[in-house]
């Protein structure tokens, strides 16, 4: 540690603490309340990315970390924090450990209306790991490192700091709250929870004398690092692999362990195969409405549910499991790994009902094409999302955003990672669905792998949510291309109440002919209108090949996803009920 009599900005000790714990980026809005933090992010050397909204801020910063698992940093001012506010639910329901930092409030007369003022610490709590409010310069680097523990430990998720105007302009010592311990503040390796020898053992048995086990493998995987031991035990000991939904993928679609989402609507087999296991291992997941907290219909009664978690806050929410194991998933998964048994023709049952599921929906969707072309109609969204995937290379970005158009998409990339698609990496809104998160994830993912495509499948209703965010891409020279599924309408929505309403039409879901391609031309880009399927592909090769941030205006027609109807028609349980 470096003593120094130096007084400098408490904005400034900010950016040099979270400097401290190898932060790489910020995300902010510029404002006056904020000023010192940018100048000390400026001395520092931080990349901060300017954005045109604090809600795009917030959701850059989320895809930024999802996709590096290293927090980054999402700075706001006062009025600007109840903006990010999206955001911070966005990434509490994917887990993202994100910094949120608020520039609030003088702190010297809060509570008699000064300028401003908001309750920020309050509001954030319920949507953030940890909430706080620094009161005292001299402790600003503490907190900091308080809240990175908190967002990095345990299961990982969103943080929230407020720090008040005049403690952000006030002077300090450069070295104020330094000579406390821990003296050394960097970011450290991550602890990790090893399973109870004895407990290991228990849900070893059962797995050993298992007939037909299946692993459906959560968040817990992903931000544990634990992906490539999940495919290395999965192939090993042949026990095929469910994610769940909502979740970025955890196995690429053509890795021959992976057979498709948790979700009896999204991925039919995964019914089949959830209802004849007889050991569910679910691993980095929660029993939340999406897995119907446990209970029947989802998982049947004589189904044997073990979780393994590795934090137990993640066990709190498994009550409901016939056992939980505390233990790091890939550790967990390492000591799988070495058992005897395998399930070898339980696991091709699952490839074989996969194959079949493809090529059922490859017919379906080719006698649809058929029709729209006789009967001059537009495009189905599927056909779409095929479409886009069979003109990308490997290890290209797909993002996708929207309701049904999200569902399609879901759907159609199993379907092609059937077929040997093999991408670079998948984005999508998170557990709340909260639209308009593409183009911000789009640009995340140029960000971290500027050498690949990145595009994004977006809904008509979702671009309009969140594509203000484009001009980032303009002013930070990150070329993305957005496929704009345009149906006219909030489709997913108006699909329900045609099924809802006693009149059986919807209502206040339409738009009007958005030019969206013209808006992307205006700013400086690449724009086309897609009105027919055949126009679709040369249209793409274009708009990726233009170099510029592109769109292609696709007028499709509205299809209801088979999670929408199931949902509005009550047939079945859905895993969003």
């Amino acid at each position: 540690m470096n003593e120094t009599s130096e007084a400098i900005r408490g904005g400034e000790i900010l950016a040099r603490a979270l400097k401290e714990k190898g932060v790489e980026h910020a995300f902010t809005l510029a404002g006056g309340f904020c000023n010192p933090a940018l100048e000390g992010f400026m001395k520092c050397q931080m990349p901060v990315i300017n954005c045109p909204h604090e809600q795009v801020a917030g959701h850059l910063a989320d895809g930024h970390t999802r996709i590096t698992r290293k927090p980054s940093i999402c700075l706001v001012g006062p009025e600007g924090f109840a903006n990010a506010v999206p955001a911070m639910l966005e990434a509490g329901g994917e887990r993202t450990p994100v910094i949120f930092v608020t520039g609030s409030s003088t702190l010297k007369r809060q509570g008699a209306g000064g300028f401003k003022e908001i309750d920020d610490v309050a509001i954030a709590a319920p949507l953030v790991k940890y909430s706080v409010q620094i009161t005292d310069g001299e402790r600003i680097s503490e907190f900091v490192d308080r809240a990175w523990t908190a967002a990095t430990t345990g299961y990982p998720g969103p943080v929230h700091i407020s720090l008040p105007v005049d403690l952000m302009f006030s002077a300090f010592p450069a070295d104020a709250g330094r000579k406390e311990r821990p003296f050394d503040r960097s970011d450290k390796p991550i602890p990790r929870a090893w399973p109870d020898p004895t407990a290991l053992q228990r849900v070893l048995s059962v797995l050993e004398i298992a007939q037909k086990p299946i692993i459906i493998a959560g968040h817990g995987v992903w931000w544990s690092g634990g992906e490539k031991q999940l495919e290395k035990t999965a192939s090993v000991r042949k026990i095929p692999v469910f994610n769940v939904p909502y979740h970025q993928k955890l196995l690429g679609e053509e890795c021959k362990a992976y057979m498709g989402l948790a979700d009896f609507h999204q991925y039919h087999p995964s019914k089949q195969a959830i209802h004849e296991a007889d050991v569910v291992l679910m691993i980095g997941g929660r029993l939340d409405n999406q897995m119907n907290f446990g209970n029947p219909p989802f998982f049947l009664e004589s189904t044997y549910l073990i979780c393994v978690n590795g934090s137990h806050e993640e066990l709190e929410y498994n009550r409901a499991a016939d056992d939980v194991l505390l233990s790091d998933p890939a550790a967990f998964l390492q000591a799988i790994e070495a058992g005897g048994s395998t399930w070898k023709n339980w696991f091709e049952l699952q490839r074989e009902r996969r194959g079949k599921w493809v090529a059922q929906w490859y017919d379906h969707v080719a006698k649809e094409t058929e029709i729209d072309l006789t009967e001059s109609r537009k495009m189905h969204p599927l056909q779409l999302s095929l479409d886009v995937q069979s003109e990308m290379a490997d290890e290209d970005w797909l993002v996708f955003d929207g309701g049904n158009t999200h569902f399609w998409s879901e759907i159609g990339v199993n379907m092609a990672g059937w077929h040997g698609q093999k991408l670079g990496g998948i984005l999508h809104p998170g557990n709340y669905s909260l639209l308009g998160v593409g183009v911000s994830f789009a640009l995340s993912a140029k960000a971290a792998h500027p050498d690949k495509n990145v595009v994004l499948i977006s809904g008509d209703g979702a671009f309009l949510s969140g594509g203000l965010s484009v001009e980032t891409a303009f002013q930070e020279n990150l070329p993305i291309t957005v496929v704009i599924d345009n149906n006219g309408g909030l489709d997913c929505i108006s699909q329900q109440q045609v099924r809802l309403f006693a009149s059986g039409k919807h209502f206040a879901t339409d738009f009007r002919d958005i030019p969206f391609h013209r808006m992307f031309e205006g700013l400086g880009g690449h724009g086309e209108l897609v009105e027919r399927r055949a126009d679709l592909v040369p249209a793409l090769k274009r708009a990726m090949a233009s170099g510029k941030t592109a769109c292609l205006n696709v007028k499709c027609r509205g299809v209801i996803s088979p999670i929408v109807a199931a949902t509005s028609d009550k047939r079945d349980k859905a895993s969003i009920e």
